[in-house]
Formats: C-alpha cells, sequence, structure tokens
C-alpha cells in the first residue's frame, strides 16, 4: 500500500497501461488517465481515476507520468511539442517511457523535458499475464537517484525492478529480452514440430521438455502467447545490432520464422497437429 498521496498519471489504457491503472487505484494511489478510447477512460473513471483530455495538462499535478502507447511515433506525438505532456510537466516530475522503443526515442524526450523534470525509460516484460497481476518486470534506464524516488509508485503494479544504466539502457535491455523471447518461440515450435513428424506425440514430448533443462515459461505458456509485435521487436533488434556492429543470425531466422507463424498454428501444433495447415514447413 502507497501511503503518501502521490499522484500518477497514465497515458495509454490497453492492455498494458489498463492494469497498471487499476493496480495503482487499489493501492490507493491518485491516478489520472488519458487515452484515444473514450469507453477505456470511462473504465477507469469508474474505479476512481480522474480523465484528463488534453495531453498537456496530464502532467500538471503528476509527479509520476506513465506512457504506455505502441510506437515510437506515438511516444513523440504524445510527448513532444507545444501540445504535448512535457508542456504540462512541472520540476519535480518524472515520465516514464514504458513503450518498446528505440534509446533514440528516449533521448529525444529527455532533451525535450523541462528543467527539473527526469526522464526514465523503463520497458515492460511479462507481458499481459504480468501487467494484469501485478507483476510486470521493468528493465529501466536513466539517473538512478531518479528512479529511487518514484519506486514506491511502481511496487503496486512490478515484480522486479532492475536499472541497467543511463537512459536508454532500459531498451536496450528490452531488445535483448525480445530476442530471447522470440527465438525460443521459433526453437520451441520447430522442436515440436520436429518431434511431430518423427512419431512422437506433442504433449508427450512438450511434458518431456518441462521436465528438463530446456524448461522455460515460454515453453509452458505457449498457448497463451498472442505472437503479437515479434515484427516491431525484431526491426528494433536489427536496428540495434546495426547500431553496435553484431551479427545476428538467430534473430534473423527468429524474424522469419515468426513472419510464418500464427496463435492458430501453435493451437494446432499443440493439438498433435501439424504447425502449419497441409503438414508443410
Amino acid at each position: 500500500m502507497v501511503r503518501n498521496r502521490a499522484a500518477v498519471a497514465v497515458v495509454g489504457l490497453g492492455a498494458m497501461g489498463d492494469p497498471i491503472a487499476r493496480h495503482l487505484l487499489a493501492a490507493g494511489v491518485p491516478v489520472q488517465v488519458h487515452d484515444l478510447d473514450p469507453a477505456a477512460v470511462d473504465r477507469a473513471v469508474a474505479l476512481g481515476a480522474r480523465a484528463v483530455a488534453a495531453l498537456r495538462d496530464v502532467g500538471r499535478g503528476a509527479d509520476l507520468v506513465v506512457v504506455v502507447v505502441p510506437t515510437d511515433e506515438d511516444v513523440r506525438s504524445v510527448c513532444l511539442g507545444v501540445d504535448g505532456l512535457l508542456a504540462g510537466c512541472a520540476a519535480g516530475a518524472v515520465v516514464l517511457l514504458c513503450s518498446s522503443v528505440r534509446p533514440q526515442t528516449c533521448e529525444a524526450v529527455a532533451d525535450a523535458a523541462p528543467p527539473g523534470v527526469g526522464v526514465l525509460d523503463a520497458a515492460l516484460t511479462g507481458g499481459v499475464r504480468g501487467a494484469e497481476a501485478g507483476e510486470v518486470n521493468l528493465l529501466v534506464g536513466g539517473d538512478g537517484g531518479v528512479l529511487a524516488g518514484v519506486r514506491p509508485l511502481l511496487e503496486p503494479w512490478t515484480k522486479a525492478v532492475h536499472h541497467l544504466g543511463p537512459l536508454g539502457a532500459g531498451q536496450v535491455g528490452k531488445t535483448a529480452n525480445n530476442l530471447v523471447h522470440w527465438a525460443q518461440i521459433s526453437a520451441i515450435t520447430e522442436a515440436l514440430e520436429l518431434a511431430r513428424r518423427g512419431g512422437v506425440p506433442v504433449p508427450a514430448m512438450r511434458a518431456a521438455l518441462q521436465d528438463g533443462p530446456t524448461d522455460s515459461r515460454t515453453l509452458r505458456e505457449l498457448e497463451q502467447m498472442r505472437l503479437t509485435w515479434h515484427a516491431k521487436d525484431l526491426a528494433n533488434t536489427a536496428d540495434l545490432a546495426e547500431r553496435v556492429g553484431l551479427d545476428i543470425p538467430m534473430a534473423s531466422t527468429a524474424r522469419e520464422v515468426m513472419a510464418r507463424t500464427t496463435v492458430d498454428d501453435v493451437a494446432r501444433l499443440l493439438a498433435d497437429g501439424p504447425l502449419r495447415p497441409g503438414g508443410t514447413g
């Protein structure tokens, strides 16, 4: 339970932002919200949040502004400009960029922040289920002192908070996380299809893998994976790899595999059918 009356603004009430707002409200934190979807705003207001119509007013009176929108372009649109949320933030406020974006986008927001307004990039891992459970894992980049000041406002909706380094480090960490995530899904589906074609039932093979060193949360929760954002995530991986001069064949393979893998494919495979219609590779 957060015992002070610090206020939080949440921009973006989608699959991640909505449960973040709910957990904050349940912890007794005053929350103000902004979203393009009136229904999402109404749901938050029904739980006790205050709706803010104009972006430049979102940060007024907020100690922490949590930005959870999908893309780099969305983050820039929300934060920057005379009508962006930064225009209304007062000294002492902190903007937490929870979107999966490029480090350059975080730097652009920090460069535009008014004096005394802190900016942290805090990429989310744990997915929608983690957000619903209030067990998000945060990968944070930015000033450690600024992070320490807002930690009490992170506790109601996180399981762990990792400070990885300066601004942008959280996004680097999320990019590394995403490479592991999509590569795991690619390898697991391919391995299960290989076993199926070799005459081993997929449920039996999956159970065996779970009892060995190959076990993972991804393996256990494969049917719950929504398989969204792989194109964006792996494009960000390619962009970072190019900037640091690293060849990433695993990411290239995952990009190819995920482009032709759907939720229906995975469901069919786990039911011991072919990974793709017709049984082709």
